[in-house]
Order: C-alpha cells, then sequence, then structure tokens
C-alpha cells in the first residue's frame, strides 16, 4: 500500500499588521529530516488554488516538506469560503506586506513550536523557494535578504514590479486612489488602493527586482517559463538570466501562465505542463545535494 502525505494546517502572524494568515505543509512523516520547499502563489491566487494541493503531495512523496500559504492579504479569509472573499484586504495589499508574511513563514519554521511540523521532519539546512507569477518575484527578492533559502526557483516569475503599469494608468490611479481589476474566473471587481505604489516607492531598494538579482541574490536559481505565457512575457525569463547568468533557465514549448492549471481543477492527477515543472524543480533541488 503506498504511502500517503501527512498534512497539517497552522495559521501564522506577522508582526507589522493584525491580519492572521493560513499555511499547510505535507510530508512523508517518518521521522527522517527532510528538505523543505515552501510556495508562494500569485497575484490572484492562493494556497489551495486549481492542482496546488496535487503539486504538495506530489513533493512530499518525492521527500520533501512541502509548505504553502496564503499571503494575508491575498483575499482568503481563514476559516472562510477557501476562496477571494475580502477584496478590502486584497485592495491593501502591498509587496512590503507579502515578503515580510513570507520572512514570518521562515522564522516559524525555525522556531520551534511556532508550528506543528516536527523538528525530526525538517532539514532546514536545505531551504528551498518556488514562487509562482508575482510570488516568483517575491521570492527572488526573500532569498537575496535571507541567507537562510538555499536555492529558489520561479515559475513565470515576474522580474519587474516597476514596468507593470502605463503612464496614464498611473497617473488616474493616483488622482482616483484606487484602481479595478476585474478577476475573469468570477467576476469580481478587485480593488488596488494607489497605497502600493506609495509603498515601492518607499521601499524601492528592498522591493526592486533587477538590482537585488544583480547584486545581492547568491543561492542558485532556476528559471521556468512557457513560450505561451499569455499573462507575462517570455522576455521577463530571459532579463532575470542577463541579471544573473548562473541561473539555470528552460522554457516550456507551449507552456501557458498556469503550466496547464485551472481553477477547481477536478482531475486527480497534475496537468501535464505542470508535471514537468515540478520535475524539472526536483530535479534542480536534489543535484544540490
Amino acid at each position: 500500500m503506498s504511502l500517503a502525505p501527512t498534512v497539517v494546517d497552522f495559521l501564522l502572524t506577522n508582526p507589522s499588521h493584525s491580519r492572521s494568515f493560513a499555511a499547510d505543509a505535507r510530508y512523508l512523516a517518518n521521522g527522517q529530516p527532510k528538505p523543505v520547499v515552501v510556495f508562494v502563489h500569485g497575484f490572484k491566487g492562493f494556497k489551495d488554488w486549481g492542482h496546488f494541493n496535487l503539486l504538495a503531495d506530489y513533493f512530499a512523496l518525492q521527500g520533501f516538506v512541502f509548505v504553502k500559504l496564503n499571503l494575508s492579504h491575498n483575499g482568503v479569509v481563514p476559516g472562510g469560503t477557501g476562496d477571494l472573499e475580502d477584496m478590502e484586504a486584497f485592495g491593501h495589499n502591498n509587496f512590503s506586506i507579502e515578503l515580510d508574511d513570507l520572512g514570518s513563514l521562515l522564522d516559524a519554521l525555525y522556531q520551534p513550536g511556532a508550528t506543528p511540523l516536527p523538528a525530526t521532519e525538517l532539514d532546514l539546512g536545505r531551504l528551498f523557494l518556488i514562487g509562482h507569477s508575482r510570488g516568483g518575484g517575491l521570492v527572488l527578492l526573500k532569498a537575496a535578504e535571507d541567507p537562510r533559502v538555499t536555492a529558489v526557483a520561479g515559475w513565470a516569475p515576474m522580474s519587474d514590479y516597476d514596468q507593470r503599469w502605463p503612464a496614464e494608468v498611473m497617473r488616474q490611479w493616483q488622482a482616483n486612489g484606487v484602481q479595478y481589476i476585474e478577476n475573469g474566473r468570477t467576476g469580481q471587481r478587485m480593488p488596488l488602493y494607489y497605497q502600493l505604489v506609495e509603498n515601492f516607492q518607499a521601499n524601492r531598494e528592498r522591493l526592486d527586482i533587477p538590482l537585488n538579482v544583480r547584486t545581492k541574490l547568491r543561492q542558485p536559481l532556476l528559471i521556468l517559463h512557457g513560450d505561451q505565457d499569455e499573462t507575462l512575457p517570455l522576455q521577463m525569463a530571459h532579463d532575470l538570466k542577463s541579471w544573473k547568468p548562473d541561473a539555470e533557465l528552460a522554457i516550456l514549448p507551449g507552456g501557458n501562465h498556469s503550466f496547464g492549471g485551472s481553477h477547481p481543477w477536478q482531475q486527480n492527477t497534475l496537468p501535464a505542463q505542470a508535471q514537468e515543472v515540478a520535475d524539472r524543480t526536483i530535479a534542480f533541488f536534489q543535484d544540490l545535494g
């Protein structure tokens, strides 16, 4: 009989705000220390989106502790529907909050008793980050400032927060104090308050992905990007490679932004593209020893 991963759920807090946020971990409970992978979702994503639970199980079966979190202001409410529902929280999100949320999770992994994960299952000397889309940019920044991170994988990662909106959109955004984007999946009008821009400008050095990848990111980096990505241009992957020439870049023919995934995901197997991305990432981490 095949082993099934143990699943543990827990809540986290970030000292910079009062909003708790959820995380979960999956692993084979055998009392042996295992490398830890922390996965960060993208802009309109969340930890249980689409095929992400299948992904977590797959990594667990390959010998990792796989941890994923809902960033605190992504719109998901602990104990709620599990989907995006708190649009005010979403609107008040910013990159500094996300970076500190991720830091709070890493701190909790290192603090005895802060999570339900037994210390005997964790090899924190092998701590890997994976980020998808905007989460990909986030893990690059976190690794650049946190030497506890062993290596990073960016799945269709954002390469620069500072180039996503045209000048006219920025002028109207500042004048109105808010802009709205539509969630094509749910039809929700999702607010983005101008504080996101103000926070970026006030913390530009910390949040500048090109600068940090060029000058501070020492860890090995894997970049995976589909050549049919409809959301983030493939050029972003090439830019990251140019800033960190020792990064490993793999371009997936026919790969879209979600690597074949969608929400909800009704099948009990990973999308083919997501399977390839997972296998390439696992091989990359395992080759590091």
